[in-house]
């Protein structure tokens, strides 16, 4: 488990990405192209985007594992490529280095690649530039524009949330295994460690390109962050529409289903109603009780499923979570 630990000065720093991070994005897209047992709704396009992906790329293969815990050095929280990629260059050698050895010894092990990285040879750092242009030039590029737009929706949506609610309701009902003891965030996860933000404060990052549990990365400098899996992976994100704010969040089927969900209904009533395949319609139940949206019983052979208090209010919210202005939220009072 993860157990983060706020003092009142972090509560007083909490905070909303302002937008997607493409570094970010990319070390989680790159770990998730290696996952042998990975979510159904990414088989697709892990196969298509492994078939893809530019030879320059393959380099970060080597960097970053599965488990998306690559070097912190590689994904900073920057608003653009070429920021990001600044960011990277200026990292100090001794962070670095420290940094690769962590990912080594846990995750990794060192190629002479990514030895010389350690070393600061110009030639492996020429090597990761390419690597990191290549790789989101083939799997983020085409589809930055749906990040972004799930992106500011699903943060307008997040706001609205901490408005009605505050900031431990929000961060609980970030996705299952969160929940509050006193002042500690406890994260379900395998990896047991003590993180404490130190008044630093925390910057909470919705990825779509991330299927897993929630990660936090701790930043020699700066806030910690902390990502979770966004409402709408990449796979299921349509082109931008205002047209349906919570089918801008959750995509066509899933607005659908959470509608159908007002009344309690079982898994077979909710395919046979949207025309769906009973492990399609599974897949989303899943996914949507996962967003705490919706929860689920099963009695018998059936599986239950109605709209959570936190899914009864999307249906019914209108403006506030339509994709807007992407300007910083000020921070969360505790």
């Amino acid at each position: 488990m993860l157990r983060v630990h706020f003092t009142p000065d972090d509560l007083l720093q909490v905070t909303l990405a302002p937008a997607p991070a493409p570094l970010m994005e990319l070390v989680l897209a790159t770990a998730m192209l290696q996952q042998h047992d990975i979510d159904p709704v990414f088989r697709r396009w892990q196969h298509r985007s492994l078939r893809t992906l530019p030879r320059a790329a393959r380099p970060l293969l080597d960097l970053i594992p599965p488990t998306g815990k690559g070097p912190l050095f590689l994904d900073p929280l920057s608003r653009g490529l070429d920021d990001g990629l600044d960011q990277v260059r200026a990292s100090p050698a001794a962070f670095v280095q420290a940094d690769l050895k962590r990912v080594c010894a846990a995750e990794r092990m060192p190629t002479a690649w990514t030895i010389r990285l350690a070393q600061q040879d110009r030639d492996a750092w020429q090597i990761l530039h390419n690597g990191v242009r290549a790789g989101h030039d083939g799997l983020l590029a085409p589809a930055w524009e749906r990040i972004t737009s799930g992106f500011d929706t699903e943060r307008a949506w997040r706001t609205q949330n901490l408005a009605r609610h505050g900031l431990r309701q929000m961060l609980a009902g970030l996705t299952h295994g969160i929940r509050w003891s006193g002042t500690v965030l406890e994260i379900c996860s395998p990896e047991h460690r003590e993180i404490h933000l130190a008044g630093r404060g925390i910057t909470v990052l919705p990825s779509a390109c991330w299927a897993g549990r929630p990660l936090i990365g701790v930043y020699p400098h700066g806030p910690a962050v902390l990502v979770y899996p966004a409402v709408t992976p990449l796979p299921l994100l349509e082109e931008p529409s205002a047209t349906d704010p919570v089918a801008a969040l959750l995509g066509r089927t899933r607005a659908a289903i959470l509608a159908l969900l007002t009344r309690q209904r079982t898994t077979t009533d909710v395919a046979r109603e949207l025309d769906i395949s009973k492990s399609s319609a599974s897949e989303h139940t899943k996914a949507l009780r996962h967003a705490r949206l919706i929860v689920s019983q099963r009695e018998g052979q059936a599986v239950w499923h109605t709209c959570t208090p936190l899914g009864l209010e999307l249906i019914g919210s209108t403006g506030p979570i339509s994709p807007g202005t992407r300007n910083p939220v000020p921070p969360a009072q505790g």
